[in-house]
């Protein structure tokens, strides 16, 4: 069984991440929705990562001594096909199943359901 991303996008942003040109080349960061499903099969998860220079991370981070890197792709300036091509390598991979998946897939990008407990009644 394989993953493969069904559809990604900038929250927050007034445009697609195609077209998307941020004020300072080196010095932005956007949270990106990912949406991942199985291969050739309807529905997707959401998984949640920002994209981010280290500049950004500097000025928006530096009030903590450490920042644990959990959940954030560092780029060094932006470049959707560099983007892409990256998302791609890391969201779209085997598994046995699909829990199997989502959770490799959750140290990459925060999954919609990581901490989801389902609670049955006795």
């Amino acid at each position: 069984m394989k993953s493969e991303i069904k559809d990604f996008f900038g929250s927050g942003l007034d445009c697609s991440l195609e077209s998307y040109i941020p004020e300072e080349k080196d010095n932005f960061g956007v949270l990106l929705d990912i949406e991942v499903g199985i291969q050739d099969k309807e529905g997707a998860d959401v998984f949640y990562i920002t994209i981010c220079t280290p500049k950004w991370l500097i000025e928006n981070e530096a009030r903590e001594k450490i920042v644990l890197g959990l959940h954030y792709l560092i780029m060094f300036e932006y470049n959707y096909k560099i983007l892409n091509d990256k998302l791609q390598e890391l969201f779209c991979i085997e598994g046995k199943d699909w829990e199997e998946i989502a959770t490799k897939l959750s140290y990459i990008g925060h999954w919609e359901f990581q901490d989801y407990q389902e609670y049955i009644e006795e």
